[in-house]
């Protein structure tokens, strides 16, 4: 029979009776007993089961652990220690019979002793749906301290031989080398493992910031990292002295400790682990994996009293962790197991039993070895030592007349604190946390007098170590302005790389060649050189912006300094492709592109002047640039203009200009004109028409079909689309064109084109 119901994680878990059939044992009353569990009453079955176990000749193991369950659920831990250890008298407790206990302490430790309810619950509650039985490695981060702005997202220390990816992100070399890393862990872009024939390089103007900023760490990251590769090597010894010349330089690195301390437990020194665990317990008191680190440690000393504390203290901080919860069952089975192998010696049982032999622990003696994680100010471990089985004999007969009401907090008040780092503060209110976790990296000058300094998350460097010389573009001797590293390891403003990249496909510093960085124009800016420069020369990127901006209105001016591309002669309404491959070009259609004007002039070339006095502004639709960097603009004719100076900018012609719109006319003259523009479309479209076929298709697949007639020839300020489209496809001179091209008479325009259609058709062979 199988009766007495506790939840564990979801799931149903009975301790089964050791005699079912026993005399005394009713069968119903176990079942209002489950009830009752069921419904929260835990008092009413702690009643059924004393009961139940009154009435037996000899106590039934089951029947007592149930018992200690229900104890247990009403906070009751010193009435249910009691009964568990009526149970290990009975027979060897096992781990998965304890788990409610530990569940039970550790609940109490955290929302009772340490006073971080919100904060463990916020964590657990965030994380407990994706991390696994070890914690996950989400979960380092989240117990850890927040992440700075030089911290490798990966490894989550300071970057280490910092390398800049493609998408902008920057992490350390060897974490992002590593092959199981396919993707970016901010943007999740997948990275390219394949074109690195060198590997990835160090983005070098990062390596020598975080060489000035942080001379020491950055040191102690290098012997560390040497350490790691050591380690891999099976070079423990190696490993070792360099992990210490790393803790030298920067002790309090909380990471650099575990690590240390985990070689150390490989090595089997014990002890050495469990400094190094303690040590770090004291700098992250709510770091659950560093408790861990110091139960398993200490477990492997020998020292499972001191082990279960901390296991307790981890499932108090992180209940979903299962496999430090089961380790805590374990070593707390392991504890009442040590009494009664040894029930029947003459001397004391267990090192935290004080007293001489009894049938059965005392519960205060293994209370003491769940002491609670605080201590009273004032008072000393040696005191409390020295006066634990009185006081909590004490207390517990106090609890016991008072009903057993008493929490964990009350009870074990007078017991001593273990050196885990945590202290509490006592006030009539109850007890609450106080914590005071090391600042790091905080640097005095040799004088002993703090610097100014600037924070960066954890980490605190001088203020006057960085300035505006570290962040200048080699290129234009600026600020970096939308910094962009490239494959090579050098960062230059991205306007002044794609300059360069214009003339020539090579680093303008080291010469490499970048065609294939050309090609996938993949100018992601970095953005941890963004961040800083925004952090910590918000000034001077303000004023640097200010410049950019300014260059930018400037250019988007299509009155005072257009740019003009002089090449062919273009129409409004009329397709114009152009194939880009001079630099200058390159750089004019850019600037069109950013300034979002997407507009640039077309003028044919003039001997004395460079470019003609009219032409045509054309509207960017498209652009696709090929690997080589040249590139096929997609545009289309918008207005003429006329140009009133003409000028240069950066290798470019540029003009000043006024638009050309055709004069409108009313009246007797309107209907002349509209007579005059029926008759020669009517004309154009008999010449289109009767052209071969051959010649026909030419021109319909580069220009397309002749417009319609337009109902109101005036509507446009540059007349009806059709004449445009028959000045391009009729066999003139460029100069000719540009005469009709320059008119602002829509009359006289059409009569040019009547007079050059009247031409083509009498020359036209038959």
């Amino acid at each position: 029979m199988e009766t007495g119901v506790r939840s564990h994680q979801g799931e149903l878990f009975v301790h089964p009776l050791a005699n079912p059939g026993a005399a005394g044992i009713c069968p119903e009353m176990l079942e209002v007993a489950e009830e009752a569990n069921r419904a929260g009453d835990y008092s009413l079955a702690v009643e059924i089961y004393s009961s139940q176990l009154a009435d037996l000749q000899q106590p039934d193991r089951g029947l007592c652990l149930r018992k200690a369950d229900s104890l247990a659920r009403a906070g009751r831990i010193s009435e249910a220690l009691d009964s568990y250890c009526s149970s290990a008298s009975l027979g060897k407790l096992r781990p998965e019979e304890l788990p409610l206990l530990v569940e039970t302490i550790a609940r109490t430790l955290r929302e009772k002793e340490l006073g971080i309810t919100a904060a463990v619950n916020g964590h657990c509650t965030s994380s407990s749906s994706n991390k696994g039985d070890d914690g996950g490695q989400n979960s380092e981060g989240e117990e850890d301290e927040a992440l700075d702005l030089f911290s490798c997202r990966l490894c989550r220390c300071l970057l280490h031989e910092p390398t800049t990816v493609e998408c902008g992100h920057t992490f350390c070399k060897n974490c992002i080398e590593d092959d199981s890393v396919k993707d970016c862990i901010q943007c999740k872009e997948k990275l390219s493992k394949d074109g690195l024939p060198n590997g990835r390089r160090l983005n070098v103007v990062l390596s020598g910031l975080l060489d000035k900023l942080f001379a020491t760490e950055t040191k102690a990251r290098k012997s560390w990292i040497e350490g790691e590769v050591l380690w891999k090597k099976d070079n423990l010894p190696g490993a070792l002295e360099k992990f210490n010349a790393a803790v030298d330089l920067v002790p309090s690195a909380g990471r650099l400790l575990y690590q240390r301390a985990d070689l150390h437990m490989e090595m089997r020194n014990f002890s050495q682990a469990v400094q190094d665990a303690n040590s770090l317990c004291r700098m992250k008191p709510l770091w659950a994996k560093a408790h861990c680190l110091k139960a398993e440690a200490l477990t492997q000393a020998g020292q499972n009293d001191e082990a279960l504390q901390e296991y307790l203290l981890c499932v108090a901080l992180k209940p979903e962790w299962t496999k430090v919860k089961l380790e805590a069952q374990k070593v707390l089975g392991e504890l009442f197991s040590s009494v009664f192998e040894n029930q029947d010696l003459q001397t004391p049982l267990h090192p935290l039993q004080g007293g001489g032999t009894t049938r059965l622990i005392k519960p205060a003696a293994l209370l003491r070895t769940l002491r609670p994680l605080t201590q009273k100010p004032g008072s000393s471990s040696q005191d409390s030592d020295i006066s634990v089985d009185e006081s909590s004999s004490r207390l517990l007969d106090s609890a016991a007349e008072e009903g057993n009401t008493k929490t964990l907090a009350n009870v074990l008040a007078a017991l001593p604190a273990p050196t885990s780092g945590l202290k509490r503060k006592y006030s009539s209110d109850g007890p609450s946390a106080v914590f005071s976790p090391p600042s790091k990296f905080h640097r005095t000058d040799e004088t002993g007098s703090t610097q100014p300094a600037a924070v960066c998350g954890g980490r605190v460097f001088a203020a006057d170590l960085l300035d505006s010389g570290d962040m200048e573009c080699s290129l234009c001797m600026r600020l970096f302005y939308e910094p962009v590293a490239t494959p090579c390891g050098h960062t230059f403003c991205l306007k002044c790389l794609e300059r360069c990249l214009d003339h020539n496909p090579n680093c303008p510093l080291c010469k490499e060649n970048l065609s294939e960085y050309l090609a996938t124009r993949g100018y992601n800016k970095t953005l941890l050189m963004e961040e800083l420069l925004q952090r910590y020369l918000g000034e001077e990127l303000e004023e640097r912006k200010k410049i950019h901006e300014e260059e930018m209105k400037e250019l988007s001016n299509l009155n005072q300094e257009v740019p003009i591309f002089v090449c062919t002669m273009a129409f409004p309404t009329i397709p114009c492709p152009l194939h880009v491959f001079e630099p200058r070009y390159r750089l004019m259609i850019r600037r069109s592109m950013e300034t979002g004007t997407k507009q640039f002039g077309m003028c044919i070339a003039d001997e004395l002047k460079g470019f003609a006095d009219f032409g045509c502004m054309l509207q960017v639709r498209d652009v696709k640039f090929f690997p080589d960097g040249r590139s096929v603009v997609d545009t289309i004719g918008v207005s003429r203009f006329k140009v009133l100076s003409h000028g240069q900018r950066d290798g470019y012609n540029t003009a000043k200009i006024e638009y050309l719109e055709d004069r409108k006319v009313e009246g007797e003259e309107l209907v002349e004109l509209l007579k005059l523009h029926d008759s020669v479309y009517e004309q154009a479209n008999n010449w289109f028409t009767s052209l071969k076929d051959n010649m026909k298709s030419q021109i319909l697949s580069h220009f397309g079909h002749l417009p319609s007639k337009d109902p109101d020839p005036q509507a446009s300020p540059s007349g009806p689309a059709w004449s445009w489209w028959l000045l391009a496809v009729l066999p003139l001179e460029n100069r000719a064109q540009l005469t009709i091209l320059a008119m602002t008479s829509l009359k006289d325009r059409l009569i040019a084109i009547r007079r050059v259609l009247i031409f083509v058709t009498r020359k036209r062979p038959r």
